[in-house]
């Protein structure tokens, strides 16, 4: 991934590289490499002060809280502050799936602090919002975390 984005740099291909580096920080999340993740989210938060594409903001700060997680238990209160800027930015854009993400990130933090009703009262309205697509994996993982969280 590093080297495709490299090559895009390279031809000059600007338009599509933020979401190509939030993409790559999600991967570095999933095999655990914390540390070049959170380095990657601040290089989108560094090229979108510069350019002022917004669009990725709210899946790259949902991403940033993730892998705070994954670095340590005493990071929860930053990936929650992480989290709700994601909603926040979210929201602003009328990004619904973006936000739907968001929540159910902050949902599942909120979860494994025992705070369950918090968690089901912040994605119930998100999920509820969506009126076609429940066969996406968003929305199939949304209604799976609902369920657990009525339970």
């Amino acid at each position: 991934m590093r080297e495709g984005i490299n090559a895009l740099r390279s031809i000059g291909t600007l338009h599509t590289l933020s979401i190509n580096l939030a993409g790559l920080a999600e991967a570095y999340a999933r095999c655990g490499n914390v540390n070049d993740g959170l380095a990657t989210v601040e290089e989108v938060f560094a090229m979108t002060r510069a350019d002022g594409e917004k669009f990725c903001l709210p899946e790259i700060h949902r991403i940033k809280g993730e892998l705070l997680l994954a670095r340590s238990a005493n990071d929860r209160d930053a990936a929650e502050a992480a989290f709700g800027e994601a909603l926040s930015v979210a929201r602003a854009l009328q990004a619904k799936v973006l936000e739907l993400r968001a929540a159910m990130s902050m949902a599942r933090l909120w979860r494994d602090q025992d705070k369950r009703n918090e968690a089901r009262d912040l994605l119930a309205p998100v999920y509820g919002w969506f009126t076609e697509g429940f066969d996406t994996l968003d929305l199939k993982e949304a209604k799976a975390l609902l369920d657990e969280l009525a339970s």
